[in-house]
């Protein structure tokens, strides 16, 4: 019964976490990522990451994404797409030299500094999506360009994972070309589905005559989505976030939202944001720190660098696009799972394995207050003239 224990803890520290990082100006998602750190094996070791905090933190980034499709607003994400293709790219190509160039100057092999590159590629915007809402900027200009960016970024850093693997023989079985035509049967399939499969899905569950018929129809939609994106070698958040948006196209779309989120943010959501936390271990880490520092400051400065690149070139503005850089900074899961990768197959040193994870960590504490800075310098430029026009 330790769980249940584990479980009280998580969401009453959590709550009060949040609390106070709102009253101290910041998104209440900082104080929850911290309280990972404190109730972790970093400080007080109250808590372990085992199979029962694994498995509800990964419901929980599945329905955090869920709820990010369903309130994406589908127009603005079609007029995005080219923003978000640039984002993207810019976010790999400037990370990927940084990355490899730290791995070279620390007297790594050619063929460790190609893998940090790749770690550095990955982003993860759950983080993101989360102060997003906070601020009620999902749906803006700026955070449609961060989500699809995000979907865009999973594609590619999967791929490239996939050649540089096959490029330095550790993983000489990887199909290239078969890696592809996956992901475009992924997006194949997921479209036709939503399009065709999901309206008629929720037309058939939603009458009957049980309770919460229509919830327990979309949540199968998004778990069953996700399942299929793991299964296609995909994230599993980008089928739980396309999920959200083949459910938001339907007319179930606001009673979906409004009953799935109790559910998501009373337990779920908060045990993944303690989970991250619960990564960090300083254990060895003291012969590191100068590494730790250096992998640091070139993780968040080109992805911040990329994403401001690429959203300057398709037209957003300067403070636009640091907010959208700022956005894409986080490295979250899907680079612990490319880190988890590299120790399987030889690519990462296993004594370098801390500094990665304390990396990750540090670029998802700084997302959330990088991003509210950002916004609010953004919010505070726009003129008088049109605040006033806008309030009348």
């Amino acid at each position: 019964m330790e769980f249940i224990l584990y479980l009280a803890l998580i969401l009453l520290c959590t709550k009060v976490a949040g609390d106070i990082s709102v009253r101290l100006g910041q998104p209440a998602v900082l104080g929850k990522l911290i309280v990972g750190i404190l109730l972790g094996p970093a400080v007080l070791g109250w808590i372990e990451k085992d199979s029962f905090i694994t498995q509800v933190s990964e419901i929980g980034v599945l329905l955090l994404m869920f709820i990010a499709g369903l309130e994406t607003d589908i127009d603005q994400l079609r007029k995005n797409w080219k923003s978000a293709f640039a984002v993207a790219v810019g976010g790999i190509i400037l990370p990927f030299i940084g990355g490899y160039g730290a791995a070279i100057a620390f007297g790594f092999s050619s063929n460790y500094a190609l893998f940090f590159g790749v770690i550095f590629c990955a982003t993860s915007v759950s983080i993101s999506v989360q102060v997003l809402k906070e601020m009620n900027k999902l749906n803006s200009r700026e955070g449609t360009t961060i989500l699809g960016a995000a979907v865009v970024d999973d594609v590619l850093v999967v791929i490239l994972l996939a050649f540089i693997m096959s490029i330095v023989g550790q993983g000489g079985d990887v199909s290239l070309g078969l890696l592809v035509g996956k992901k475009l049967l992924f997006f194949a399939i997921t479209f036709v589905a939503g399009w065709l499969v999901v309206p008629r899905v929720m037309k058939w569950l939603a009458p009957l005559k049980v309770t919460e018929a229509v919830i327990s129809a979309a949540l199968i939609i998004c778990f069953g989505f996700a399942y299929f994106a793991e299964w296609m070698q995909m994230a599993g958040i980008i089928g739980a976030f396309a999920a959200g948006i083949a459910v938001s196209l339907t007319p179930y779309k606001h009673d979906v939202e409004h009953k799935v989120e109790p559910i998501a943010y009373s337990i779920f959501v908060p045990v993944f944001f303690v989970s991250i936390g619960l990564n960090v271990s300083f254990d060895g880490i003291g012969s590191q720190l100068g590494l730790l520092a250096v992998i640091t400051i070139i993780a968040i400065v080109t992805k911040m660098a990329g994403g401001w690149l690429g959203a300057r070139v398709t037209g957003f503005d300067s403070r636009s696009s640091l907010a959208i850089g700022a956005g894409m900074i986080s490295r979250g899961e899907v680079a612990l799972i490319i880190a988890a990768t590299g120790l399987q197959s030889g690519l990462l040193q296993p004594e370098y394995f801390t500094s990665i994870i304390i990396m990750v960590i540090i670029t998802t504490l700084v997302t959330p207050p990088m991003l509210k800075m950002f916004f609010n310098k953004k919010d505070n430029a726009v003129p008088v003239e049109q605040k006033n026009s806008v309030n009348m």
